[in-house]
């Protein structure tokens, strides 16, 4: 990992705003949240900085939205970070940062939506505008999401047997019979698009019951849309899937469907094990992450393959 300073706090963000974009220095610092790749920042109303602090390779995922996103939220309809300023490395802290725009809301997995034939209609606009033909150029995913489930399957199949083990799943062959007539599924044979690739409760914002903003982009790829699709089954109340579908334009053919399933499935095995270690108080657990994981296990064992 490269160098990184002792600890990320108020004090250094307006030490590095002073040094590189002195105009922002003197709005107030407040902490935002801690992510996988990235601490969040809050600066002033309506701004966020993001700093890396954890994972190898988190600069350049900064450095992708940087140059993708501003140019996409022009077609989306849900706003989303869009990157302002660019902090370059320096004696002060040795990796690249960016200033964002702050995305008002609250993130779904503690504030579910409640307003379901509206939320789904929003979720199906959003991904039909973000689901666009990807450049020749466009990055893989470095999970491999977006991809086949073959290929993941081994990663399921472990965060399977750790849920069964903590006793957190009814029914383990009903699972895998989900999954395996996902990963039996026809391939995507469409042109690979922009996905979100990370579109869990926490990176979706809602307010008033429905939703109003998508979050941390850091994973954005090219690949199968079903990837994305999927996140459907996490965030919407029972009941609503039909609703989606029909929303979603193209129209969604049944082999895509079946491969957002096994997606679906794979995100909800790993916030339920996320959220038994927040319930557990083990480091990383997140305990708002288990209800929505345990919801979509459940609906999907309960829906018509």
């Amino acid at each position: 990992m490269k160098g990184m300073p002792q600890q990320i706090n108020a004090k250094l963000v307006q030490a590095l705003l002073h040094e590189q974009h002195p105009d922002l220095a003197e709005l107030p610092i407040t902490f935002g949240a801690f992510g996988w790749d990235n601490q969040m920042w809050r600066l002033g109303e309506d701004l966020a900085v993001r700093l890396p602090w954890s994972t190898e390779g988190a600069d350049e995922l900064l450095l992708k939205e940087y140059v993708v996103l501003p140019a996409m939220a022009l077609r989306l309809p849900l706003p989303i970070p869009v990157p302002e300023r660019l902090g370059s490395p320096s004696v002060l802290f040795p990796r690249t940062w960016i200033v964002t725009s702050w995305v008002h809301g609250e993130p779904a997995d503690r504030a579910p939506v409640t307003r379901g034939i509206e939320a789904a209609a929003m979720l199906a606009a959003f991904l039909a505008a973000l689901h666009q033909a990807a450049p020749g150029d466009a990055p893989i995913s470095r999970d491999r999401r977006g991809g086949s489930l073959a290929a993941i399957q081994e990663g399921f199949l472990r965060s399977l047997q750790e849920a069964v083990d903590r006793q957190l799943i009814p029914d383990a062959d009903e699972v895998r019979r989900v999954w395996d007539d996902a990963v039996a599924a026809p391939a995507w044979a469409g042109p690979l698009v922009w996905l979100h690739a990370d579109l869990h409760p926490a990176n979706v914002l809602t307010k008033e019951g429905n939703f109003c903003g998508i979050i941390d982009f850091g994973d954005m790829c090219a690949g199968d849309p079903s990837c994305d699709l999927s996140a459907a089954w996490l965030l919407l109340p029972d009941g609503m899937m039909d609703h989606f579908h029909a929303r979603y334009a193209p129209a969604l053919d049944a082999a895509t469907i079946r491969r957002a399933r096994g997606w679906a499935l794979s995100k909800a095995l790993v916030c339920l094990v996320i959220g038994d270690n927040g319930v557990q108080g083990k480091p990383g657990g997140k305990a708002t992450w288990g209800p929505p994981g345990k919801a979509a296990i459940q609906r999907l064992i309960r829906s018509q393959i």
